[in-house]
């Protein structure tokens, strides 16, 4: 894997103007500040720059990277580069932005946590829907570290997550549901591990459109980027493009136009239940990236059509809940198992949806 380490800052040149865009770095007198650093894995296959960014960097065009590269924003081994540069294993990319970058330093927040269990390594949290994980770009605030961080001092960081204390994984911002934290760097260590080798049991609950046939399944399907919207992932049939991504699926209960079904995690893409279960052509019911924001099953009636408004009114958001989470303590080496109730949303639509196919 890539390791990206950001928010490193040093002194460059850079172009102030389009006037300027002829003129080498070296020759204008402005401010880079080195915002983001990408090393190649040591078996990088030879990829085209511009190609090798686009999977790595998220709402960013071709066009734009090709630009940023021709003005000497992009450096590989300290050097500017062509476009159509051929990445190499271990070269270094760095990416210079005229902007300076946020500072790395949490600000501790007094935001209640629901700690469904605690000990001196570890604890393990139920986030609410709504809440993001950990600061980024329009949500440095209010976000499960920003709280971790009040509650817990000195947690650990993973090499390369800076800004993230305590965090092995995520989980997105409208989802909720189970999350280890790490209080230590023994645990970090250990359960970074587990997810490395894919041996955290994690099991998700979600309510999608229509009924999935057959009612289980593996999915094994590529997932990646999509090329024309950066923030979305595609599933891929092609195995060279993406990167490898399994969900175990089963129904457990059929509403006629909706179902609500498990998941289980092999692997930990971004956004993996949702994509996957877009491409079998069940969105996760109210997901607006992937197209569960309208009705995919069922009539045009008006009265169908006020029910389901009323449902989405309910839970607005994707229907996915980390229900159940295991793995093996990095310490005291016992089986660790919790579990948590869907949330009230979720509940309250699936008993809506029950009563409907009930008496219509």
């Amino acid at each position: 894997m890539h390791k990206v380490n950001k928010f490193e800052v040093r002194r460059k040149d850079h172009v102030s103007s389009n006037e300027d865009r002829n003129m080498s770095v070296e020759e204008t007198t402005d401010e880079l500040y080195e915002h983001q650093r990408i090393v190649a894995d040591p078996n990088q296959a030879l990829l085209r720059i511009d190609k090798f960014l686009m999977d790595r960097l998220p709402n960013v065009t071709r066009n734009k990277l090709q630009v940023a590269i021709k003005d000497g924003f992009v450096k590989v081994n300290g050097s500017d580069v062509k476009p159509n540069y051929k990445v190499h294993p271990n070269d270094e990319i760095i990416i210079l932005i005229r902007v300076p970058p946020r500072d790395t330093e949490v600000v501790p927040e007094d935001i209640p946590l629901n700690i469904v269990y605690e000990d001196e390594y570890l604890l393990v949290v139920n986030k609410e829907a709504g809440m993001v994980v950990h600061p980024a770009y329009q949500n440095w605030s209010g976000t499960l570290v920003n709280a971790l961080t009040y509650h817990f001092q000195n947690l650990p960081e993973m090499k390369g997550n800076d800004g993230r204390p305590g965090l092995v994984h995520r989980i997105d911002k409208d989802t909720s549901g189970l999350l280890v934290i790490a209080k230590t760097e023994a645990a970090m260590t250990g359960l970074a591990k587990q997810f490395f080798d894919h041996n955290i049991e994690r099991t998700y609950h979600a309510i999608v459109w229509g009924i999935p046939e057959p009612s289980s399944g593996t999915i094994n399907i590529n997932l990646g980027r999509s090329p024309k919207d950066r923030r979305v992932t595609m599933a891929f049939e092609d195995n060279s493009i993406g990167r490898h991504a399994i969900t175990h699926y089963e129904a457990l209960e059929e509403l006629r136009y909706v179902s609500l079904i498990k998941c289980n995690l092999e692997t930990g893409r971004t956004h993996q239940i949702r994509a996957h279960m877009k491409y079998l052509g069940h969105p996760l019911f109210n997901d607006a990236t992937y197209g569960g924001d309208t009705i995919v099953k069922g009539t045009q009636f008006s009265k169908y059509k006020g029910f389901v408004e009323n449902c989405f009114k309910i839970i607005s958001r994707q229907a996915l809940h980390a229900k159940s989470l295991g793995f093996i303590h990095p310490v005291t080496k016992e089986r660790m198992q919790f579990s948590s109730d869907l949330p009230n949303d979720m509940k309250e639509a699936l008993e809506k949806w029950r009563n409907y196919v009930q008496y219509n």
